[in-house]
């Protein structure tokens, strides 16, 4: 069955049973949000216990303190009222795997997509690619450690965030399914009034 079946199909049935939830307010009920990473190994709601309307879950690749990460968090807080921000990579994260040179010279390839092995990441399509890729942070990190500590530091010292907000750091393990507190990024993240 093709995935736009299934996706309507399990959206059927949840329709179907989806009562008292369309009265969640849209205030988060727990007023906390969560910066995380797009991987579908994560499961924000499991790992942190939520249930739909407790709290705001923000996306992207790598879980990165990104213009528009940022945007959603002071959003999540000026409008909406939360009052703690998580921000949780993870272990075996593809955005270790990559820096902006190696994306942006495989999109000049092609836009098909690349594979990895031992030797690196490949380009198996015959084109046309682009250079546009070379305008793009892509937000590649080296040390996971490091970019739970850079992302509270550059969401703290963001001249939007207020000092009040706390900002936790952590990792999720993708092996154990436990989330690794960040020392560094905790002390960085620590409400300032």
């Amino acid at each position: 069955m093709p995935v736009l079946q299934e996706v309507l199909n399990a959206n059927s049935a949840y329709a179907a049973n989806f009562g008292a939830r369309s009265q969640l307010t849209i205030p988060p009920a727990r007023r906390f949000a969560i910066l995380t990473c797009m991987d579908a190994r994560l499961d924000p709601a499991k790992y942190a216990g939520l249930s739909e309307g407790d709290a705001h879950v923000i996306r992207n690749a790598g879980g990165r303190a990104s213009d528009d990460a940022i945007r959603s968090l002071v959003i999540s807080y000026k409008l909406l009222g939360t009052r703690e921000w998580f921000v949780v990579h993870h272990s075996d994260c593809g955005m270790l795997l990559f820096d902006d040179e190696t994306m942006s010279g495989l999109l000049e390839k092609s836009l098909e997509t690349a594979t990895i092995d031992a030797k690196g990441w490949r380009d198996h399509g015959a084109g046309p690619g682009t250079g546009e890729g070379r305008f793009i942070n892509w937000l590649a990190f080296r040390d996971l450690n490091r970019s739970v500590v850079e992302d509270v530091k550059r969401i703290r010292s963001h001249p939007l965030v207020p000092g009040r907000i706390p900002i936790y750091g952590f990792y999720f393990d993708v092996k154990t399914g436990r989330l690794v507190e960040v020392p560094e990024a905790m002390t960085a993240g620590k409400a300032t009034s």
